[in-house]
């Protein structure tokens, strides 16, 4: 029983990364019912300018935090201008192609920056740990919980007490109707994008810090478990990203104990899979496919 609560406190430890991820895909597909598939390369682009700051001039780690976040926000703007500001709202299949042709765009000059398998990745906490009774917590998996939650709460804040919050949201619900009412649509959208931009900064951050290292391989990690995340979640609900992520990390922790390194993305597949067949509306997202279905029936 003791093994059983450890896998699942470290499940929960690790699934707060999966779920700093799932957050930014949550806020763009729920202000413009569309999937960044470059989301995860925009956030290693911007980790791997930072990384090479270090290794070629050795920069302070508070300098490599403050570059990765701001050129992860410059490249969400770049792909911004790109795949969503240069497709109509309409074209939903469009805006996704052209973003995973930008996802193999920004891996690649990535790769071209840095073209090592492996980099070390300097952190700006000092790693430990602490126990409480027979369990073991790591501190920096600990403060990436408490970091998600944060995230959150203030996400709640700015969407629901903010003018801001209020243009994104009728953007979220018509674009036509929000510029009848005055709302620069295009404006509030690179807005958003900077925003997730920016958290996907600082989610990417924490979890390359917690690492010590970082790969080629990041980018495409960090979409696949940020996606699969969002839809366990639900996909358009803040909370659903969180609760989402908690599932898969504890999932995989004890896939990985009891039946080995070799399952446990397989869990997470499988999960997902029963997910979409027993519940397509994510752990939260219900609610939400009942509240448009209802409007769509009005309509």
């Amino acid at each position: 029983m003791i093994d059983f609560v450890q896998n699942t406190v470290d499940g929960i430890m690790f699934g707060s990364s999966y779920a700093l991820l799932a957050i930014g895909f949550t806020i763009i597909f729920g202000v413009m019912r569309r999937i960044n598939l470059s989301f995860g390369a925009t956030i290693m682009l911007g980790a791997y300018i930072g990384t090479w700051l270090h290794v070629q001039h050795q920069v302070s780690v508070w300098i490599v935090a403050l570059t990765t976040l701001t050129s992860t926000v410059l490249v969400g703007i770049y792909v911004e201008r790109l795949c969503f500001h240069a497709i109509r709202r309409s074209a939903v299949l469009a805006s996704m192609v052209s973003s995973f042709v930008i996802w193999m765009q920004l891996e690649e000059a990535a790769i071209h920056l840095l073209p090592e398998r492996t980099y070390a990745f300097p952190a700006l906490l000092a790693a430990g740990s602490f126990e409480l009774g027979p369990f073991l917590f790591r501190a920096e998996q600990t403060s990436m919980l408490v970091l998600a939650m944060i995230m959150v709460g203030a996400l709640h804040i700015l969407l629901y007490r903010t003018r801001f919050g209020l243009a994104l949201r009728a953007v979220s619900e018509s674009s036509l109707a929000a510029a009848y009412m005055g709302i620069n649509a295009a404006w509030v959208t690179l807005c958003a994008f900077a925003l997730v931009s920016l958290m996907g900064g600082v989610a990417g951050y924490a979890i390359l810090s917690t690492d010590a290292q970082i790969t080629p391989f990041f980018g495409l990690w960090a979409t696949f478990k940020g996606l699969i995340a969002m839809m366990l979640g639900g996909m358009g609900s803040l909370p659903g990203a969180i609760l989402g992520g908690l599932l898969l990390g504890v999932v995989e922790a004890h896939a990985l104990w009891y039946l080995g390194n070799e399952y446990k993305d397989l869990s997470a597949y499988l999960l997902l899979f029963g997910m979409l067949v027993l519940r397509p509306g994510g752990l939260m997202g219900q609610r939400i496919l009942s509240r448009e279905a209802l409007a769509f029936r009005r309509v």
